[in-house]
């Protein structure tokens, strides 16, 4: 059996550095439940000088499952392990653009890049084949879009980001701020803003950019999107269709620093009563199969409370080891956990 040592990326956030061996530990094992085709073992901690590393078995890895655990949210490098020797091993991720897309924009109540990767991924495993996770172009919607930083990670894999967000603010710096970079990166795209209105009556302004990894792929009609609209996440039905996107995957707000909307948009303190509204709503967008994915803070809004409400939409929660192994501290009122269901299909 061959051994394989997975280095931890250092983060910037020294909260989320103190658990991201743990937390990668569990995505790695929704991946190994999920995606893998080969057997694995379980991932257990060794050092080696000193330092750190996940390391696991497998009998053999093939090409496709390598081409999976490079995306894993805090993996460094990946090494074959020859006793006390680390023969490095290539990986192919499937990051088409520079990482200062999901990096570089920084503002308070910003959700770590590394957990948004984490939560895209293991709502990606849910509802998506290997060969779909590596080579397909998913829609996946962010309804809770705040600045975009869930919208920047599907682009970041090549996928088309869909998201709501009815802050004025946010809209406008994500709309600038992806302009911006696209034109900085000398990327071939189209922006058009415009309002979106049903039934005669506006509903929110949309910003649309269309771009390609290569001015070739632009100009054969392969582009990607990115959208935001701006309006009240309870409407979500009124701006997409229904069955729409195969993935939906956001942050909740937390109760603290961040405050939910009610219907007459006077600021509530709830999140319970803005998922009891708006889950329903978010639910009946996902195609079947599809899976969503929300973190959310545990002091405000207890895991079996919120699975009810997932699964009073109609959902299945996935209640498997590895996925409830990825509650943390970000702060001293926030205890942060993720929670996976997915829409059931239906019979045939």
């Amino acid at each position: 059996m061959r051994r394989y040592a997975m280095l931890v990326s250092p983060s910037a956030n020294r909260v989320y550095a103190r658990t991201a061996a743990r937390m990668m530990r569990h995505e790695f094992g929704v991946f190994r439940e999920r995606l893998l085709e080969g057997a694995v073992e379980d991932v257990e901690e060794v050092e080696f000088g000193g330092v750190p590393y996940l390391v696991f078995g497998a009998e053999s890895l093939s090409g496709r499952d390598l081409r999976v655990l490079a995306n894993l949210s805090s993996l460094f490098a990946l090494f074959e392990v020859h006793g006390s020797m680390l023969e490095p091993v290539a990986v192919e991720r499937l990051d088409r653009y520079d990482d200062d897309l999901v990096s570089i924009l920084k503002y308070v109540g910003k959700t770590n890049e590394q957990f948004t990767k984490l939560l895209v991924n293991v709502t990606a495993a849910a509802a998506l084949t290997a060969d779909r996770f590596l080579g397909d172009r998913p829609r996946l919607l962010d309804p809770l879009a705040g600045r975009g930083t869930t919208l920047n990670q599907a682009a970041m894999y090549g996928w088309d980001g869909y998201g709501v967000e009815i802050d004025g603010t946010d809209f406008d710096a994500y709309a600038v701020f992806l302009e911006r970079w696209l034109k900085g990166k000398f990327i071939k795209h189209k922006v058009t803003k415009s309002r979106v209105k049903r039934e005669g009556r506006s509903v929110g302004r949309r910003m649309l950019a269309e771009f390609a990894a290569t001015k070739e792929a632009f100009r054969a009609g392969d582009v990607q999107t990115v959208e935001l609209v701006g309006a009240d996440t309870t409407r979500s039905g009124e701006v997409y269709r229904k069955n729409s996107f195969d993935l939906i995957v956001t942050d909740a707000p937390y109760g603290v620093q961040h405050a939910s909307v009610n219907s007459e948009r006077a600021l509530s303190r709830s999140p319970r009563a803005l998922l009891e509204a708006a889950i329903p709503e978010w639910a009946a967008l996902l195609r079947d199969g599809g899976a969503m994915g929300l973190s959310w803070n545990t002091q405000v809004l207890p895991r079996e409370d919120l699975a009810s409400i997932l699964e009073n939409a109609g959902l299945a929660v996935l209640d498997s080891e590895p996925f409830l192994g990825f509650e943390h501290r970000v702060g001293q009122a926030i205890d942060r956990d993720l929670i996976v269901a997915v829409k059931p299909r239906a019979a045939r």
